[in-house]
């Protein structure tokens, strides 16, 4: 029994990995998202019971009432590394103190208002910054660090975009 580390429950942790070890069809799983435009920049996504608004800058014709999808996309990268480092910490007995994640993106607009097909209209340069307090060893901490960076869905997703099917459905 090991009891909890770092909020995580480390027994139910090790049942789910054996469980989708012996039954891999248990690890499938899908995730779904409704966007519905609101008016100018400004739409709402509905996830499970959740709903994540979306808009921009007034400099950019927003009314900067949330973060734009750009922005989004960094909470969704520290969250996804944040979980992920703390799980594997617990699952490793590494306590963790603190973990604070800071990222952040050059963006050339170029791209994305079609000015120039030279400019890509994603990210051209990220960097993240983990900032980690813990007991452990430099060593044990950068095999970690590894580990979560291998093993992170969302990173996963920004590296290596696999082909995404898109439909125009126009009522019609």
């Amino acid at each position: 029994m090991n009891g909890i580390i770092n909020g995580v429950d480390v027994d139910k942790l090790a049942e789910i990995i054996r469980v989708m070890e012996t039954d891999p069809s248990k690890a499938s799983v899908k995730f779904q998202a409704e966007t519905k435009w609101i008016r100018c920049a400004y739409s709402k996504t509905k996830i499970r019971n959740f709903i994540l608004e979306g808009d921009e800058p007034v400099s950019y014709l927003g009314s900067n009432r949330v973060p734009n999808p750009v922005e989004t996309i960094f909470a969704a990268l520290g969250s996804c590394l944040a979980i992920g480092f703390a799980y594997n910490a617990a699952a490793r007995g590494i306590n963790l103190d603190a973990l604070d994640i800071s990222l952040e993106g050059d963006l050339d607009l170029r791209g994305f208002l079609g000015i120039s097909d030279k400019v890509r209209p994603g990210y051209q340069n990220m960097k993240i910054t983990f900032k980690v307090k813990s007991d452990a060893s430099r060593e044990r901490l950068e095999e970690l660090f590894n580990h979560v960076q291998r093993t992170s869905p969302v990173l996963d997703i920004i590296r290596n975009a696999e082909p995404v099917a898109i439909v125009l459905d126009d009522g019609r």
